[in-house]
């Protein structure tokens, strides 16, 4: 099997950490021993994981980590080995267990953590420098105007090397109230960067207003930690070489000042400055890096807020990458670098360094309002890179805009379509028709993005607000109908690595704001919210809007052991969910709650094979038995006096059933399947071919719902008859040929948001799998 890098770099990348997702046919590989990744006929270093398995035990998806030569401005392909007998003895990263902590050894760089500390690290050397404990300061919350430090719990090994270590820790924010943390330390084998993950979690029943959180390296033990950043005009001017000398108005004269945009000058810059002097640095970059330098501990910083965002034209899909901001300190001895990921996506954000070191401020104070609600968390994540004093600010803006948008790997979508993991959307490449394609990206990329901490990964719903739901303000869309599954699927498909990383913000975001992580109801712990106007502000959590295949496929993709139990917890909120009232009584909610509830527990069945989540399928199956015999189909109340048929919500329910018998194979089921669609083309379909809306006089009109093309595709399936198909073609071609959304669009401050864009992403969620299963169908039938 190929993995494939496109050209991405202008430099040699050596020894580059990567990671991929394979799938495999079921009963093709039972364990990962014999898996290897070659260039050429050398063995590579492989780190390996096995994230599901079938239920004989074979492998269906392992997620590969492995270190790579990638060279400049040019493609590259290695080969994955599933049998090669040959063994490769790598000695990387090496994590040793100690009374009160672990001791992790990176070859090159070692550090060590310690179990109810209130430091990040209890000591760090680099080889050039060594670090204690009180040189690393927080994340330092200021909410109510009291300061909250950190005390850490007990550190766990998530992954223990040899090429990659990951550790975890659940933490408390020491002060008044009970605010509670996650942290997570990614190091690296023979590299000199860690990636820290701190994620804050509202553990109390009120809003948290997050006035700040900073954290800090300091240069020294003694250096006092005093992080401010005034948004000012520094005064420095850059002359003809890119180089500017200290403000002329100011007075107090700190010392010379440079900024240049680009790399040209940077060479002769640090000429100037000197190995003897303390270098200063930050840099934020849209198209080249923009650098503030100072010498002599210069105190240097920079902030990004809505104003600054609203303003700067930015053409990158920015869920790729919009840009880097970092911050560097550097004397001596060495330095290091500090780089915030996604920071202007995630804005407010600010960095600082001067003489007594590096802040990292997560939450710039008096930038722009941070507000968590109850139950909320959110994941921010920056890159500490030390560094020895040789190394330029070339090298390190290098790095800092490769953690930005690392180089990602893909396989061939055929790798997908035989092992057989995903639905049926791949096209066969020699009926392909790019008319449909165009449109399915177009799609794909015409989604608003809105910008802000707490809103980055989501998007308003046009509709929604429009309609009033939040009685003025914007309606989150919190995912609805799964975009992040739409979009993994999509990446599979095409192979293009946007899709992957608008599927991975999306899921970052679903996993920490649009999840309960705390309440004192139980049936909302681990749940989602429905859509709703500030991601959780008067939200519901029904069956119907709570989903787990796009979690499930970030934990496949991604590795990232959060989503998977992010997808459990929800499982388990939708069990818990199914014994209250509401779903008692067949009839009484409508197809699309048990639908939805159907769908998600099939698929955690799948994903772990434990009977548990079956018991309640039946249970939901057999509650469809008795509503068709109490009403003769499946009709949903609607008024008082009036129950109807909505064919986009039978057509969830048929989704969801098809789902169940692709598994179990059972007869009465599917019989089940087909009487409903048999009765949307009776009852439903329109003389011109399209589906009507809802079955009311004042709701009859023209439906371009894609979730009758599923239930027409899955007729298809179960029956080989291709006049299901037929009765899907009108639907099918009004959405294909609607006009491309395009992308982004004038930017503009709404709420706590700055939104580019108007298309919220509830549409692709919707429409992709219809679209895809249907098309494919059609084209094997040769009907387009």
């Amino acid at each position: 099997m190929e993995i494939r890098f496109d050209k991405l770099y202008r430099y040699d990348r050596l020894s580059e950490h990567c990671s991929i997702a394979i799938p495999v046919k079921e009963s093709e590989l039972y364990n990962l021993d014999e898996v290897q990744i070659l260039d050429g006929e050398s063995l590579l270093p492989v780190q390996k994981k096995v994230t599901s398995r079938y239920k004989d035990g074979s492998v269906r998806y392992m997620f590969l980590r492995f270190m790579a030569d990638l060279p400049a401005n040019n493609r590259k392909v290695f080969q994955c080995d599933f049998h090669n007998k040959q063994q490769q003895l790598y000695e990387g990263i090496s994590i040793t267990k100690e009374k009160d902590g672990f001791l992790v050894d990176c070859k090159g760089l070692q550090f060590a953590v310690q179990d109810d500390s209130t430091n990040l690290f209890t000591y760090l050397n680099d080889g050039n420098k060594e670090y204690t404990a009180e040189q690393f300061v927080g994340p330092v919350l200021t909410t109510g105007g009291e300061e909250y430090g950190v005390r850490f719990g007990q550190w766990d090994v998530v992954e223990d090397g040899p090429l990659c270590a990951i550790l975890r820790n659940q933490g408390k924010c020491t002060g008044s109230r009970n605010i509670s943390f996650e942290c997570m330390i990614t190091a690296y084998s023979e590299k000199k960067w860690l990636e820290v993950s701190y994620r804050l979690i509202n553990t109390t029943d009120e809003e948290l207003h997050v006035e700040s959180l900073v954290f800090c390296v300091k240069s020294s033990e003694k250096a006092v930690f005093c992080p401010v950043v005034e948004r000012k005009d520094t005064g420095a001017k850059a002359d003809s070489t890119g180089c500017g000398d200290a403000p002329t108005d100011n007075t107090e004269n700190f010392g010379p000042f440079f900024y240049t945009n680009g790399i040209k000058e940077l060479s002769m810059i640090e000429e100037r400055i000197g190995t003897e002097s303390v270098r200063t640095c930050v840099g934020r970059s849209n198209y080249k890096t923009g650098f503030q330098i100072g010498k002599d501990g210069l105190p240097v910083s920079d902030v990004i807020d809505s104003s600054l965002l609203v303003s700067e034209a930015n053409e990158h899909f920015a869920e790729v990458m919009y840009g880097t901001f970092f911050t560097d300190v550097t004397d001596q001895k060495g330095g290091v670098c500090a780089t915030v990921f996604q920071a202007q996506q995630n804005y407010p954000k600010a960095v600082m360094a001067d003489e007594s070191g590096i802040y990292v401020m997560l939450v710039p104070k008096d930038v722009d309002r941070v507000a968590m609600a109850s139950g909320m968390s959110r994941e921010q994540k920056f890159l500490l890179h030390f560094h020895d004093r040789k190394e330029s600010l070339i090298e390190i803006d290098n790095r800092s805009l490769i953690y930005q948008m690392p180089d990602r790997p893909h396989i061939a979508p055929e790798c997908f379509k035989e092992a057989g993991v995903m639905p049926d959307i791949f096209v066969d490449r020699d009926k392909i028709n790019y008319d449909v394609e165009i449109s399915l990206v177009g799609k794909a990329d015409g989604h608003a993005r809105c910008y802000g901490m707490m809103n980055w990964g989501d998007a308003p719903d046009p509709g929604y607000t429009s309609q009033g739901r939040g009685r003025g303000r914007l309606v989150w869309t919190n995912n609805e109908y799964d975009y992040p599954h739409a979009m993994y699927l999509m990446y599979a498909k095409t192979g293009t690595r946007r899709f992957f990383d608008y599927a991975t913000v999306a899921a970052s975001h679903w996993m920490d704001v649009d999840v309960c992580h705390y309440s004192n109801n139980p049936l909302r712990i681990g749940g989602q919210w429905e859509h709703t106007m500030g991601h959780c502000g008067e939200g519901l959590m029904v069956c119907s809007h709570e989903w787990v295949e796009g979690l499930l496929d970030c934990y496949h993709f991604t590795g990232n052991e959060r989503a998977l139990q992010t997808a459990l917890g929800i499982g388990e909120n939708v069990l818990k969910l199914l014994e209250t009232p509401m779903y008692q009584k067949s009839g009484e909610s409508n197809a699309r709650e048990t639908g939805w509830a159907l769908r998600t527990l099939v698929a955690l069945y799948v994903e772990t094979w434990d009977d548990k989540w079956t018991t309640k399928c039946k249970w939901i199956i057999g509650h469809f038995k008795e509503w068709t015999e109490e009403y003769g189909e499946w009709l949903a109340p609607y008024t008082d006096n009036t129950t109807i048929r909505v064919g986009f919500m039978i057509s969830v329910a048929v989704g969801s059933l098809m789902r169940y018998y692709r598994i179990f194979k059972d007869e009465e089921v599917k019989a089940m399947i087909m009487k409903a669609i048999d009765d949307l083309v009776d009852n439903c379909l329109m003389d011109n071919g399209l589906f009507y809306y809802k079955e009311l006089p004042s709701l009859c009109r023209n439906g371009k719902n894609t979730l009758l093309l599923e239930a027409m595709t899955i007729g298809y399936e179960l029956t080989g008859d291709t006049k299901y198909l037929e009765y899907g073609r009108k639907t099918f071609y009004a959405n294909i040929n609607e006009p491309d959304p395009g992308i982004g669009g004038a930017k503009k401050i709404v709420e706590d948001t700055v939104i580019s864009g108007s298309k919220g992403t509830k549409n692709f969620g919707q429409c992709f799998i219809p679209l895809s299963v249907y098309y494919k169908a059609m084209t094997d039938n040769n009907m387009l």
